[in-house]
């Protein structure tokens, strides 16, 4: 699947690269992070979140960046914005320089919203 948007933000030398896709369903979501995986496989982190309408559900995933640092930031600027049927992705390529936990999580909030700015 092709991204409706994409976008980039560079924090103390990591890069963010931000995702938005229109989905259906959870299978999209699986789908779409493999092939991201394929795409980034030097990346360090891929986070994302999602919100589907019909039936509803969303999650947030932090892939290994501390809990609730990565994917719940992105998922709450989802839930602020009130969109549905979309799937917002950050990959992450650490650049050496840790941002520790409110680091983290101003980067994930900034990178997704200025993607939906």
């Amino acid at each position: 699947m092709k991204a409706i948007k994409e976008s980039l933000l560079i924090e103390k030398k990591s890069k963010f690269y931000s995702y938005l896709f229109s989905i259906q369903t959870q299978h999209d979501v699986l789908e779409i992070i493999q092939d991201l995986q394929k795409e980034h496989k030097k990346a360090t982190h891929i986070c994302y979140a999602f919100r589907i309408t019909n039936p509803f559900s969303e999650k947030a995933v932090d892939d290994g960046e501390p809990s609730g640092t990565a994917g719940r930031p992105i998922l709450t600027v989802l839930q602020r914005k009130d969109l549905h049927d979309v799937l917002l992705v950050v990959v992450r390529y650490f650049g050496g320089i840790k941002l520790g936990a409110g680091g983290l999580i101003r980067a994930y909030s900034k990178v997704a919203s200025m993607l939906l700015d």
